[in-house]
């Protein structure tokens, strides 16, 4: 009997997934335009982080966000509302990731003449984001303290790809039995070159921080 042929898919649609990515980054170097991707679980922060971080910044750079979600346009009209800023809401069609073409796509949908940051925050999943390159310049990712301080142990992928952590809800840590040393011990078992930031969104501790991180960033990538 012939031996089972097996057929590796997802090798493939990763390695085409991989050189779209490389060539969006490139195009985006050559533009001057930095991408950031956020990832995260639902309600770790994301959007108030953001709000926090730009307006911190934005007289500083141009910057643009694209919100990515299942359904609705809430995010985006948060984000427009509370900075001003271009945002655009971009709707997966029920799929827990994007990766570079759809990255691609939404970027299209900004005026990127007047843009020096873009961020992308992605769908709230702790798994299938991590697995797809989007073309950005730099992942980071928000780890909240309800969460637990042992994340890293059970998503490996997604905290050996960020090259920032930010450990958000700084403010209720007495609450939980969240331990920050420990979390920053096993963030660097995953990865020993992540930065970790703990941050509140909420009061404002630690995201000018970010901020800084991330105005660094930009201008190294011009």
């Amino acid at each position: 009997m012939d031996p089972v042929k097996i057929i590796e898919i997802k090798k493939s649609v990763f390695e085409d997934n991989d050189k779209d990515a490389a060539a969006l980054r490139s195009e985006l170097k050559q533009k001057g335009v930095y991408l950031l991707n956020l990832m995260s679980s639902p309600g770790s922060g994301k959007t108030t982080t953001l709000i926090r971080t730009i307006n911190l910044l934005k007289d500083k750079l141009r910057i643009a966000v694209m919100e990515a979600d299942i359904d609705s346009d809430v995010d985006a009209v948060k984000i427009k509302d509370a900075t001003g800023i271009q945002s655009i809401q971009l709707h997966t069609g029920g799929m827990c990731h994007l990766d570079a073409e759809m990255t691609r796509q939404g970027l299209a949908g900004l005026d990127l003449e007047d843009v020096d940051l873009a961020i992308l925050e992605n769908v709230g999943n702790l798994v299938c984001p991590a697995e797809f390159d989007t073309g950005s310049c730099r992942n980071a990712m928000i780890l909240s303290v309800p969460e637990g301080h042992d994340k890293p142990l059970k998503y490996p992928l997604m905290f050996s790809v960020c090259d920032l952590v930010l450990v958000n809800k700084i403010d209720v840590m007495p609450y939980f039995d969240f331990d920050l040393e420990k979390c920053k011990e096993y963030v660097h078992l995953r990865n020993p070159r992540a930065e970790v930031i703990p941050i509140c969104a909420k009061t404002g501790e630690g995201v000018d921080a970010f901020a800084d991180w991330l105005l660094r960033e930009v201008n190294s990538w011009k």
